[in-house]
């Protein structure tokens, strides 16, 4: 590995967390429960990751506008639409592969 100072490493980090965003927002046929089904997180993972971050750092930053960050818009507009019903069969592999407490 090359050596990068901690400020390189920091932006290079937060520039492929904003790719990854990107990304899922223009992937809106790729829901939720398939992303946990699959990977384990979600979008909801993501805002609650960078919900958790800006709470370490000290900034006033509400999950809700935590969660528009991730998904580009209001959680309650991108879901109307975009998200659809799970199947049983997304809901039983859910129960199957979600994470224990």
């Amino acid at each position: 590995m090359t050596d990068m100072t901690p400020e390189q490493q920091r932006d290079f980090e937060a520039a492929a967390f904003r790719r990854l965003v990107a990304h899922l927002n223009k992937r809106t046929d790729v829901q939720n429960i398939d992303l946990m089904n699959f990977a384990g997180f979600c979008r909801n993972c993501l805002a609650n990751w960078y919900h958790d971050a800006a709470r370490e750092a000290g900034a006033d930053l509400s999950k809700d506008e935590a969660r528009e960050h991730v998904y580009g818009m209001p959680y309650e507009e991108w879901k109307a639409l975009h998200q659809s019903e799970a199947s049983e069969e997304q809901k039983a592999a859910f129960e199957r592969n979600r994470p224990k407490e």
